[in-house]
């Protein structure tokens, strides 16, 4: 038997066409670019003044010395 925390907390159509499919995926994107230039602001603030947030480490573009053998 489900309890009330069991249930989704978004319910998803679950019989789309792949074209209806495609058409919310779109949407949803384009609804989270709109939040995110309209907080952009707000969202920068958060991030950087965020301490607990792990930053990844900034890439090694030590690539070693040119090889001398032709890519082929």
């Amino acid at each position: 038997m489900l309890q009330p925390n069991d249930l989704p907390l978004v319910c998803l159509p679950t019989e789309l066409s792949d074209e209806a499919a495609a058409n919310l995926v779109e949407f949803l994107h384009e609804l989270t670019q709109a939040l995110e230039r309209h907080y952009f602001a707000q969202l920068r603030r958060h991030y950087n003044n965020a301490t607990d947030i792990p930053r990844p480490d900034p890439p090694d573009l030590d690539l070693g010395p040119a090889s001398s053998d032709p890519p082929f």
